[in-house]
């Protein structure tokens, strides 16, 4: 099982058959700097990158997800791609803040995913 964003980068690299070399020139970054990241000496790079890692690794969107969850875990923080739409939402931040004191778990979030699912 995969814990960590470089481990899941690497693998997805050589799944679509990306050197390392190949992959850091793409992303206008050195190999080295790259190897650090898959080998989690480094942390995750800034949103844009993701991006571009995203695309030339010709991510799903359930895969990209899954790019930006372990960004944000190796990072301790949220997941890069909700920080700023949380941050434009008050309403949401509220919402989350009570779920949090109400002591919700994932069961309720998945019920409200299904939710939202329901009104696409």
């Amino acid at each position: 099982m995969i814990l960590q964003f470089g481990e899941y980068i690497a693998a997805k690299r050589k799944e679509q058959g990306i050197s390392l070399r190949g992959m850091a020139d793409e992303l206008g970054i050195t190999a080295a700097y790259l190897s650090d990241i898959e080998k989690s000496r480094r942390n995750p790079p800034d949103i844009d990158t993701l991006e571009k890692i995203a695309n030339l690794l010709k991510l799903t969107s359930e895969e990209k997800a899954k790019m930006f969850d372990y960004a944000g875990e190796d990072r301790k923080q949220i997941a890069p791609d909700l920080s700023e739409y949380i941050m434009d939402l008050p309403a949401a931040r509220t919402a989350l803040r009570k779920a949090r004191d109400m002591g919700k778990q994932d069961d309720f979030w998945h019920e409200i995913s299904k939710k939202l699912e329901e009104d696409e």
